[in-house]
């Protein structure tokens, strides 16, 4: 496909294009279609145009929606890697991290970079997540850093920022309090990282409550761990169920499920689909820390259990999650590279032809982002692949697509990482 001779003005007609088939109401896995674009927006195809292009079966898809990322980890790994690519020396070398260098000037030109990979990869949502760990003088720094880009980057990327404390934050009520405030503040999400241990079940409660008196949603972080015996995820349907929690409730990982007792997975499934939770897989960086021991060949994938879940209704989402930091040393903030790789990690080929909503229709409205589209009236927010079918898009990394934005194609140059090279002294 070549776009560099795209008219910029009148009524473009883009012939036979396959577009996911469960984003316009047909039966299958593609469906082979026009799409009219006029005035920045998709228009019926009995619209007159004045140009057309064959597409020759090029795949498209809305802009993508993003919803688990870490913006405020973004590229760290360079000067603080994870020392044996495990889940503990992720938290250790994070914190060792953040140790007076997280203020606005690392803070900001490390979350631009991430934005700039993501749009033009074609994101155009993004909820991330940010660490609360430190107390106020530490969200003090992110918080606002975030409320500059989401403003600067209104119109691209619309941004949505969930605070990630530890659950334990719960034992002291004044704290969770102003946590919640500072939230309530910005439009954000109340979220945490869920712990086995004997509170656990009130420290659960306890965030619903504040998320409840202030009308937030909740986004937590939940059994990022092989021990089948770790099971948070119960007490967060159950106190879910219990609260009548008006609000939406996103949990991320679960790890933990997919080597439980399957009674016992079983029946926590039914528990989340009965208290209506919204599930985030994040298969990339699951598979990079789990069942992570020197010398050993990891035995399990750490992905969550996506099929039984889809199975029972539960709305579940595929994101990106962390992107070169101590968490996962790889990732470009790419939507479709988590396609290709959630397909590949969870076998999602040979199953249900409708798995594109988990990377567009259930995240947006996870997030209460406006929905994804491609019928008329629609924004022509658009990813157009040089591929005709899904092996073909999954073979290759789509390197050459186009992106348009209002109708017209973007600038997909992608930030050098030598842009960074200053912040990235060792700690």
């Amino acid at each position: 496909m070549d776009f560099k001779a795209l008219p910029d003005a009148g009524v473009i007609r883009f012939k036979d294009v396959s577009a996911p088939s469960c984003l316009v109401g047909a039966t299958g896995s593609l469906t082979r279609m026009d799409l009219t674009v006029s005035e920045g927006r998709i228009a019926g195809n009995d619209l007159a145009a004045d140009h057309t292009m064959d597409m020759g079966g090029a795949m498209v898809f809305p802009a993508f929606v993003d919803m688990h990322t870490h913006l405020d980890k973004a590229q760290i790994g360079g000067r603080t890697p994870n020392p044996d690519g495990t889940f503990d020396g992720a938290i250790n070398a994070v914190g060792a991290d953040k140790v007076g260098r997280w203020d606005r000037d690392d803070l900001k030109p490390r979350m631009s970079f991430a934005l700039r990979s993501a749009y033009a990869h074609g994101t155009r949502a993004i909820r991330t997540h940010l660490d609360y760990f430190g107390g106020t003088e530490d969200v003090g720094r992110s918080w606002p850093v975030f409320a500059e880009l989401r403003d600067e980057w209104a119109g691209r990327i619309t941004l949505q920022a969930a605070a990630l404390t530890g659950s334990d934050l719960a034992q002291d009520q004044a704290a969770l309090d102003e946590c919640a405030d500072l939230v309530a503040r910005h439009n954000g999400i109340l979220g945490s990282c869920t712990y086995p241990g004997p509170d656990q079940a009130k420290e659960i409660a306890a965030y619903f409550a504040a998320a409840e008196a202030r009308g937030l949603d909740l986004d937590f972080h939940v059994d990022e761990t092989m021990d089948p015996s770790v099971n948070t995820l119960k007490d967060i349907a159950q106190s879910a169920i219990a609260t009548g929690f008006s609000g939406k409730v996103t949990v991320g990982h679960l790890c933990s499920l997919s080597v439980m007792e399957d009674a016992d997975a079983q029946a926590t499934l039914d528990l989340v689909a009965k208290a209506g939770l919204k599930v985030v897989s994040l298969p990339m960086c699951n598979l990079y820390l789990q069942d992570r021991h020197g010398a050993r060949t990891p035995r399990g994938r750490g992905i969550t259990l996506v099929h039984e879940m889809k199975a029972r209704g539960i709305s579940v989402s595929f994101s990106s999650d962390n992107t070169r930091d101590p968490f996962y040393a790889y990732g470009d903030m790419d939507m479709i590279e988590v396609m290709r790789e959630a397909t590949r990690i969870g076998h999602l080929d040979h199953s249900d032809p409708d798995w594109t909503h988990a990377f567009l229709t259930n995240p947006a409205e996870a997030c209460g982002f406006d929905a994804p589209s491609l019928a008329p009236g629609a924004p022509a927010d658009l990813v157009i692949c040089n591929a005709r079918n899904w092996t073909e898009l999954f073979a290759r990394p789509q390197s050459d697509r186009i992106v348009l934005r209002g109708g017209s194609p973007i600038d997909r140059t992608l930030p050098a990482y030598s842009e960074l090279d200053y912040l990235m002294e060792p700690a």
